[in-house]
């Protein structure tokens, strides 16, 4: 049986494609947008009252490093808006909130949600593939047959994935 994904740890914007509104409370807009998110962007800059400062990133790398810059010079009133590929901004929101960023300072839109990262809870390592929740796939690391579980780690910016027959493994063990 599903759990109600509200109550999970897994952001809605992670599970369907989602366009919010801009969060239009702030005094100041960081816009990071991954790949092709011009569409929201666009939408975005329209409904913001001044011109945010907008980053568009290709890589985990360039948005730290964006995020990084506007937050050496945020003050109170300062808003990130994350635009891109679900995985993508689960992993800067991430390390928005390690900065120090709360989750009513941001806001998120996903334009895919079909690639997912799975960090595996008996290696550490984090596997990168189309896959839904509740589905399994291999773990990169250990080759463990891993659930995709309904658990998004906001320290690492990935979903849970653990041992799918571990129930049949450890009876095995046991015998």
């Amino acid at each position: 049986m599903k759990p109600a994904l509200k109550l999970t740890s897994v952001p809605p914007w992670a599970t369907a494609i989602t366009l919010p509104d801009a969060d239009r409370s702030g005094r100041s807009w960081t816009i990071i947008a991954f790949g092709s998110a011009d569409d929201v962007v666009s939408v975005w800059t329209t409904q913001l009252p001044v011109e945010p400062t907008v980053h568009r990133v290709t890589t985990d790398e360039e948005a730290r490093t964006a995020l990084a810059g506007d937050l050496a010079s945020a003050v109170v009133g300062w808003r990130l808006m994350i635009a891109g590929p679900a995985n993508a901004c689960l992993r800067l929101r991430a390390c928005a909130l390690e900065s120090g960023v709360a989750d009513d300072e941001m806001t998120i839109a996903s334009t895919e949600v079909a690639t997912r990262d799975v960090q595996c809870v008996h290696c550490r390592t984090v596997t990168t593939a189309a896959v839904d929740l509740e589905s399994t796939l291999r773990c990169a690391g250990c080759a463990r047959t891993l659930l995709v579980y309904y658990h998004v780690s906001r320290r690492q910016g990935a979903h849970l994935g653990f041992m799918a027959d571990a129930e049949q493994h450890s009876e095995a063990v046991a015998s």
